[in-house]
């Protein structure tokens, strides 16, 4: 750089034009030459033009340079394609003073994705003067130092390199000493000062000369050193190495405090004369002195740092050896140290392109990632092998030179691997070889290639009727496997009718939780289920969508009391009814009716007694709702008896309703009135009802007479004959034809009070008749429930009683076996045979005279064999 002043040469000629670019057809690769210290935005290259680049692409194609130096030294200008200098280049910061010194870059441009390899060569310039460690040696020289004695002196360094370095050496005139050097690598080697004429230190006891060194650059530059020779008395012999030099060969990372070398120096002098020192020289650097040591007795040399054949792999050490007289002697032995290289660095890998996502439909070969890959090792060590895992669908290969191409290969899944961590191992050639391990993410894009499901084929909700409207009902959910924008799903109710009316009217669903809610109140007894059709749709592009059946079922709730619908209310709330007060215990009163609109348990209905009158006359079946007498009426019991019957659902909680029935207890006398009075309702005497209901009332009253009085000499004749095939005959079994109550036996078991008691005779029962006058038909009695057969007195067999409506006889000749006070003549086995088989007997009777409307009347006998 003094030259570069001082020179009348332009500076622009010199700093800018570009030396030499060497164009490499076969790799890619440009070569600048340019000298150090240039100015910041100093032209380089048209690198652009030089590459074959159209400049107007630059930024779009995302053109770029990258150095391995953690410094940015250059620049691009992307509207010019012209290189810049970016920072100052100091070449001896860089190389220090090696002879050659390249910067090595990267341009990278992508779409196509291109490196371009170029090398910039540092070109040295003389911007350093030589400079001495020491500005004053001091040199003591006995005076009986023979003549051609040598004396080495301090070096000179110059941080240039080249003929811009320490080139010669010049020593102030003097008489006793000429200066000599050596030259070594093309510099100019160590100083020394050899001794010309014998020294007197009697007359000059300290000779001060000038060293001066000169670069070889232009202009030339120097710097000096002052050396004091201290003329010493004298000491005969100087010690003498057994080698001027020692050449060691020891491996880099050599473990501290080993030996290396032993320095060996005889004198031939005795006491401490002969006795020699050792010490490193005044010239040796600081970094000898860090890594290694040396005894002063015994001249060791051992290794106290860390030997790094990657940074020095050789170094020169200048040891000294004096005695220990009263005017020593002083010899030099060379030691040069070769440091060998082991495989003690493991590859580095460098990412220089990466892709931050490739989507999941990405075509195979699609590269994701550009690698370099660096080793500090020596060549034979520096080959390095790189591999990934097999069973991943990317493959890795070696583009060029120490480059390698991560891409894919086969398909990728996101909602598979949505991410790939991909670890890529490279490993040296070196002995043991080295792996370096790097992990490359690698994330896929998701595409909208799965349409949402429903996580059931169907949904059932259930609702209780009633219900709020906008209330939750049920919930509907379904899953996409996609990710993100794609993975969101919203819900809808599909267009379609419900009895008529739009599904939304119904229901609706929340868009984002699939939450149903019901629009309105739903009635189990209008509307019990119904379908909605419900679709869910992510929000890709396009969207995808899938739809599912909701069968929404409607659940009963006991919000219905039971309907009494018979018997129904005359005055008021209540009903009316009639009991005869003769009638026996388990006549049927009426029978309570009602309907519940629920379902299930809200429906079943159970009868029960609410507020009796008397709670010893009547009783109340639960589950059918017939009324019961449970015991005869007296003259102490009310005419008119008051129930209420309370009919209430299984339902929680329970509904009820109540019925009062006002019965009214009349005598037979009367009831026999009102059935005449019925009957005479009909034909042609309505027109004077009370007088045909006398003379009916006096025909009735006398035919009922004479109808006792002949059938209870009948009964009475034959009484041992029936006896011996029928007994337990009750008056309970028999009922009036044509009344809406008639005497039956419970079909439940009657409730009976605990404090009601009444006995029954276990033995055989009178034979009784009971023959309803005001009737022209015959009667038939029910047993249990059931018509019970009867037997034909004349045939002697048993008759079903529907079979040909047995019940009922016309035949003239049957009339004639029951006439008047004759005896019955029964088959004894026909009335076994009905006995055993629980058939009733059939006694047929008829007017003699055969006159009036209708003159036959038939007496059923029904009995039960024991």
């Amino acid at each position: 750089m003094t030259f570069l002043r001082n020179s009348q040469m332009p500076l622009w000629p010199v700093l800018h034009v570009v030396l030499v670019y060497v164009s490499d057809a076969v790799n890619g690769n440009i070569r600048y030459s340019i000298p150090e210290e240039l100015e910041l935005g100093a032209f380089v290259g048209n690198i652009a033009k030089d590459l074959g680049l159209d400049v107007k692409q630059l930024f779009e194609r995302k053109f770029r340079i990258t150095s391995e130096n953690r410094k940015q030294h250059f620049t691009v200008n992307l509207k010019t394609g012209i290189l810049l200098i970016k920072e100052k280049i100091d070449r001896e910061q860089l190389c220090e003073q090696g002879l050659s010194c390249a910067l090595l870059l990267e341009a990278v441009i992508e779409n196509p994705l291109q490196i371009y390899r170029i090398e910039v060569d540092i070109l040295d310039i003389n911007d350093n003067a030589p400079v001495f460690q020491r500005s004053e040696v001091n040199l003591e020289i006995s005076e009986s130092t023979p003549l051609g004695m040598s004396f080495p002196l301090q070096r000179a360094f110059d941080p240039d390199a080249g003929t811009n370095s320490v080139h010669s050496y010049q020593l102030s005139s003097n008489e006793y000493f000429r200066l000599k050097w050596q030259s070594e690598d093309g510099g100019a080697g160590v100083p020394e000062l050899v001794l010309e004429r014998p020294l007197d230190r009697e007359q000059e006891q300290t000779h001060r000369l000038t060293l001066t060194a000169f670069d070889g650059g232009k202009p030339m530059t120097f710097g000096t050193s002052e050396v004091k020779i201290i003329v010493i008395d004298a000491n005969d012999n100087a010690p003498v190495c057994e080698q001027n030099i020692y050449e060691i060969t020891v491996t880099e990372n050599t473990p501290k405090d080993t030996l290396i070398v032993k320095v060996n120096a005889v004198d031939v002098d005795e006491g401490l004369n002969g006795e020699v020192i050792y010490s490193f020289s005044d010239h040796t650097p600081e970094k000898v002195r860090e890594l290694f040591s040396l005894d002063a007795t015994t001249g060791e040399i051992r290794v106290t740092g860390v030997l790094d054949f990657e940074e020095i792999h050789r170094y020169q050490i200048s040891v000294q050896a004096k005695d220990r007289g009263p005017y020593p002697f002083t010899v030099y032995c060379t030691i040069l140290v070769i440091v060998t290289d082991i495989n003690d660095n493991s590859p580095e890998i460098v990412t220089t392109t990466t892709s931050s996502a490739i989507p999941e439909n990405a075509s195979s070969g699609t590269t994701v990632a550009v690698l370099r890959i660096t080793d500090r090792d020596s060549e034979k060590t520096a080959d390095v092998n790189c591999r990934i895992p097999t069973d991943i669908p990317f493959k890795l290969s070696n583009s060029f030179a120490n480059y390698y191409t991560l891409a894919t290969q086969g398909d990728i899944d996101h909602e598979k691997v949505p991410e790939y961590n991909i670890t890529i191992i490279c490993t040296d050639t070196g002995n043991p070889p080295l792996s370096t391990t790097k992990i490359v993410q690698v994330l896929v894009a998701d595409i909208n290639d799965n349409a949402p499901r429903f996580t059931q084929s169907s949904f059932t909700v259930h609702v209780t009727e009633n219900n709020a409207i906008g209330a939750s009902i049920g919930s509907v959910s379904a899953f996409d496997p996609d990710s993100g924008q794609n993975a969101e799903l919203s819900y809808s109710i599909l267009d379609s009718l419900i009895h008529g009316l739009p599904a939304p009217s119904f229901v609706s669903v929340n868009t984002v939780s699939g939450v149903i809610s019901a629009h309105q109140s739903f009635d189990f007894e209008q509307l019990t289920r119904f379908e909605v059709h419900v679709s869910v749709k992510d929000s890709g592009s396009p969207p995808l969508s899938s739809n599912v059946t909701v069968t929404v079922i409607i659940v009963d709730q006991n919000d219905n009391a039971p309907v009494i619908v018979s018997p129904l209310a005359t005055k008021g709330s209540a009903a009316e009814d009639t009991i005869p007060r003769s009638a026996e215990p388990g006549y049927l009163v009426t029978k309570v009716i009602a309907t519940d609109a629920d379902s299930g348990l809200n429906a079943q209905l159970v009868y029960q007694l609410y507020q009796p009158t008397d709670e010893s006359l009547f009783t109340v079946a639960p589950e059918s709702g017939e009324i019961w007498t449970i015991r005869h009426f007296t003259r102490k019991d009310s005419v008119r008896t008051k129930v209420v019957i309370l009919v209430r659902d299984k339902g929680t909680p329970s509904l009820s309703s109540m019925i009062t029935i006002n019965v009214s207890v009349q005598d037979d006398a009367t009831e026999n009135a009102s059935n005449i009075g019925m009957l005479g309702t009909t034909g042609p005497w309505k027109w004077d009802l009370k007088f045909y209901l006398m003379v009916l009332f006096g025909a009735t009253s006398f035919i009922l007479l004479v109808a006792i009085v002949f059938l209870g000499t009948k009964v009475y004749n034959g009484r041992n004959y029936i006896n011996s095939g029928f007994c337990c005959w009750n008056t309970s079994y028999f009922s009036r034809a044509n009344s809406r109550h008639g005497i039956q036996k419970a079909s439940v078991n009657i409730q009976i009070p605990p404090n009601y008691t009444q006995a029954y005779e276990d033995a055989t029962f009178s034979q009784q008749f009971r023959y309803d006058p005001a009737m022209n038909d015959l009667l038939f009695l029910k047993l249990n429930g059931s018509a019970a057969p009867v037997a034909d007195l004349k045939t002697d067999t048993c008759v079903p009683s529907n079979h040909g409506k047995a019940s009922i006889a016309f035949s003239k000749e049957t009339t004639e076996e029951i006439y008047g006070n004759q005896q019955l003549d029964l088959d004894q086995s026909a009335i076994e045979r009905c006995a055993s088989g629980q058939y009733g007997i059939g006694l047929y009777a008829s007017d003699k005279n055969d006159v009036g409307p209708d003159p036959r009347r038939l007496v059923e006998i029904h009995s039960r064999a024991l």
